[in-house]
């Protein structure tokens, strides 16, 4: 499965300008995330590439894009060149952090500082620098699932593998919640309504194509 801008958009919290902008390099530093499947139109990211791009839109809150991108060439001079989304970089308002095997390095100030926070920060809900809450990664809503394993990390109706936007076009042509499961038996009316309301908010991000040029 890749993911187009819009859901990339949706799943990190990262809009669709920043993700434009953190294709390109910057002077000396590089870009902080090309795309994994395709960095040409159509541009197209993989699920390692969301958890990722949610990581800097998490330490976005609390640093400047410049410091991140120093941070991630920084990460890279230290011989750490697999894909961004398996390390756990932290952010203490004056440095960012790559903490490893109990250990940590300052990737900014100073070498060595260690700070203790959890990968699962990232991937529970938080509210990004522009004020809009980002839903849990793996599960956006309590009945919509998001798992690598599972259409290769696809939104589905949680405990099937039915995708959340084949649901919202039926409550948008007219079907009654209550008889979604005509159409899919395992789909009751709460995860009908919980695949509808996901939907109106991806649209949020699919709407940023319109506002603010494709990207």
């Amino acid at each position: 499965m890749a993911f187009a801008p819009y859901m990339t958009a949706a799943l990190s919290g990262a809009t669709r300008r920043q993700l434009s902008h953190w294709r390109r390099t910057d002077g000396s530093s590089g870009a902080v995330l090309v795309p994994e499947v395709s960095a040409f139109r159509p541009i197209l990211y993989s699920f390692r590439d969301v958890v990722a791009l949610r990581t800097c839109v998490f330490l976005r809150k609390d640093s400047s894009l410049q410091r991140i991108r120093r941070a991630i060439a920084n990460l890279r001079s230290l011989g750490e060149l697999d894909h961004l989304s398996e390390y756990k970089l932290v952010s203490d308002n004056d440095s960012i952090v790559l903490v490893k095997d109990e250990s940590a390095v300052d990737l900014v100030k100073r070498s060595g500082q260690y700070v203790m926070a959890e990968m699962s920060e990232v991937l529970r809900p938080f509210v990004n620098k522009s004020n809009i809450e980002i839903p849990a990664l793996f599960r956006p809503r309590d009945r919509i699932a998001v798992s690598p394993e599972i259409r290769s990390g696809h939104p589905v109706i949680a405990g099937t593998r039915v995708p959340y936007e084949k649901v919202a076009e039926l409550l948008q042509d007219g079907v009654p919640m209550e008889s979604v499961h005509d159409y899919y038996p395992a789909v009751d009316a709460a995860a009908a309504q919980d695949a509808y309301e996901f939907a109106q908010y991806v649209d949020i991000w699919r709407d940023q194509r319109r506002q603010q040029g494709a990207a």
